[in-house]
């Protein structure tokens, strides 16, 4: 059984390869910086976890021994700084640790990109990435892919939303441009089938979808497939790459800092050049996926709650990714907390099941107006805000995105604990759990603050009135819906027939 090793496991297109590489009879091996966020996901006792960084030398080296193929999928969206630098060190890293332990192939995916010109910082940065596998000892295929189309991929949420929301489209001069997407399912395939290629190839390979586009085409493509009428676009030469990611920011979940990155790529035609990779790969069963056909299959599943992984999963530039410290840790930190307690004649079942429903279309049971400003200011800096959602109506895994938070924790029935990724000064925590009493249950809702600096002791002061009452309020209602539950279904048994 030949083995991979699985680089970015908890990304969007990471997540969804890890299974059919599984189903395809390989022994699979993932290299991830946080273990715990694969504790819910379906296929996590059926590989092995490597712990690490991809820019610790350690980490890599362990995760590439006895390993026949690496998969590099791992790209962070942050920019600025030392981006490309890192993003450079890391593909070294790899490719060192795979030339040592004799790898046979290195499969990477990079984005698709005009053969001249200038090109964005993350474009570049993709462009190095894949020359560093391709000038390493170890044979390399590197997919050059655009728009990826499918369930919670980026840049479909971003064509979603902006549709979505806007009747009218005045829009940048790029939505000209020529695109060239593909499903998601077509990308698996071809990753999936690269790892069968001769041993000797060692060179990029465009990827694209049957469907050559222009952006508002495939706005309007989306319009169609949703039952809305198609938007009226306007191609606007004032909206720069800057200004139209403050705008997508605004009225799209997608944060600014992912929206930079995905615009400033869209200033160029986007169209596979070459399609030599016919020679190698066959397309899939039935050809490869038209984008209206794509869009469908994305729309089918979204409605299903069949989203097996998301943009959402990536954690957001800037936002703080230290987990809770236990209270032992905290001697010797400034730490604001609010507690609130309910007793609840609800059964344990019914207060988490409310607990687990929280947010998204659910909402947050307590003033949705202030839960919407709270949105819409971090939204204006920068931030996620609250129409990232969250994936599933009812269920949730650790790692998730909800709304402003990310599951940091998720003790199925007992407790979930949410880290915040609003922008703050400091670090935020929800935790939010349920103790069984004999005459129901408990529920328990802690709220902690880590502050930075006096603006962040400022802060934690300045909102203080409003969690007196929000969080009250909260507490009072997924109460009262919890018992509201139990009664029902207490009543529901009481009418059905015995016998």
């Amino acid at each position: 059984m030949r083995r991979v090793l699985v680089t970015g496991a908890t990304g969007y297109v990471g997540g969804r390869l890890v299974p059919k590489l599984l189903s395809a009879g390989y022994a699979v091996r993932v290299l991830v910086r946080n273990p715990h966020k694969l504790v819910d996901v379906p296929w996590r006792n059926d590989v092995e976890v490597v712990e690490g960084e991809i820019s610790n030398t350690d980490a890599v080296t362990a995760a590439c021994a006895d390993v026949d193929i690496v998969y590099y999928l791992v790209h962070s969206m942050a920019g600025g700084g030392r981006f490309e630098d890192l993003e450079a060190a890391g593909a070294r890293a790899v490719a060192s640790a795979a030339t040592a332990a004799g790898v046979s192939r290195i499969i990477y995916l990079g984005g698709l990109h005009p053969s001249n010109g200038p090109l964005s910082e993350h474009l570049r940065s993709r462009v190095a990435v894949g020359d560093i596998f391709l000038s390493c000892p170890v044979p390399t295929v590197a997919f050059q892919a655009g728009v990826i189309i499918g369930s919670g991929s980026a840049s479909f949420e971003m064509i979603r939303h902006l549709t979505d929301v806007l009747p009218y489209m005045p829009a940048p001069k790029w939505v000209r441009n020529r695109i060239q997407p593909i499903a998601i399912r077509d990308v698996l395939h071809y990753l999936v089938e690269a790892a069968t290629m001769p041993d000797d190839v060692n060179r990029t390979f465009d990827i694209g979808g049957p469907d050559i586009l222009r952006y508002g085409q495939m706005m309007n493509g989306y319009a169609l497939e949703a039952g809305l009428q198609q938007r009226p676009i306007a191609s606007l030469p004032v909206l720069t790459p800057w200004l139209a990611s403050q705008w997508v920011n605004l009225v799209t979940p997608i944060p600014r800092s992912l929206a930079v990155p995905i615009i400033a790529s869209l200033q160029y035609d986007c169209v596979v050049t070459e399609h030599d990779i016919d020679e190698y790969i066959p397309a899939p069963p039935g050809g490869l996926t038209r984008y209206r056909s794509a869009v469908r299959l994305a729309l089918a599943r979204m409605r299903n709650g069949d989203v097996e992984t998301s943009w959402q999963d990536s954690s957001v530039a800037g936002a703080p990714s230290d987990p809770l410290p236990s209270d032992p840790l905290w001697a010797g930190h400034i730490v604001y907390t609010d507690l609130k307690e309910r007793e609840t004649a609800a059964t344990p079942g019914d207060l988490w099941a409310v607990i687990e429903g929280i947010g998204g279309e659910n909402g947050w049971y307590s003033f949705p107006l202030a839960w919407a400003a709270r949105g819409w200011m971090d939204k204006l800096v920068g931030g996620v805000g609250l129409r990232r959602g969250r994936r599933h109506a009812t269920r949730l895994q650790t790692g998730d995105a909800l709304d402003f938070w990310r599951v940091e924790l998720l003790e199925r029935g007992v407790r979930l604990r949410l880290r915040a990724e609003m922008r703050v000064p400091g670090q935020a925590w929800l935790e939010l759990s349920v103790e069984h009493t004999e005459g129901g249950s408990r529920y328990r809702q802690r709220a902690v603050f880590f502050p930075q600096g006096l603006g962040g002791r400022l802060y934690w002061f300045a909102i203080l009135p409003f969690h007196g009452v929000i969080f009250n309020g909260m507490a009072n209602r997924i109460s009262v819906e919890a018992e509201k539950r139990t009664a029902d279904a207490a009543r529901e048994r009481s009418l059905t027939p015995v016998g």
